[in-house]
């Protein structure tokens, strides 16, 4: 085998070798890719069904309801404008209460239903991630605006 033919053996498997590294390493990035959505973007379908997310905002105040006996937890969460009705099984974070910050990852079912795998609360007064910030900025927003819409009709 002539050196020329090494050099050009040695330059495929190199390059070889990267495709498959860096195949790996975009595999690896995608799975673990977690997107965030709004309850009205829930409810607008631009969030993915069967596939994993987090959804963010307000948990409804009389919306918490537990299994007697277990794990099994059901709650709202709105973002002012639109809900979603979420399960999760499993011990709820310490700081989790009715009309509080809430982020739950998980997935969306067939029936309209967030499957929680895990459940965050917001942890204190002074922060939200910057996502639910502004979804619930922007709906509250336009809630001032249609009831802003409604005074003045009503004059």
């Amino acid at each position: 085998m002539t050196p020329r033919q090494r050099r050009t053996y040695f330059i495929l498997a190199a390059l070889l070798t990267i495709g498959v590294a860096t195949f790996f390493i975009l595999r690896a990035f995608n799975e673990n890719l977690v997107f965030f959505y709004t309850p009205s973007q829930i409810a607008s379908k631009e969030a993915p069904v069967n596939q994993n997310f987090r959804i963010g905002g307000m948990v409804v105040e009389n919306s918490l309801k537990r299994e007697p006996g277990g794990l099994q937890v059901a709650f709202v969460v709105t973002d002012m404008v639109k809900s979603v009705p979420v399960q999760f099984n499993g011990i709820l974070p310490d700081l989790f209460k009715e009309g509080k910050g809430v982020v739950a990852q998980g997935k969306l079912n067939d029936q309209g239903v967030f499957v929680a795998s895990q459940v965050l609360a917001k942890h204190d007064e002074n922060y939200m991630p910057p996502e639910a910030k502004s979804a619930l900025d922007s709906a509250k927003a336009n809630q001032n605006n249609s009831s802003n819409t409604l005074i003045k009709s009503d004059k």
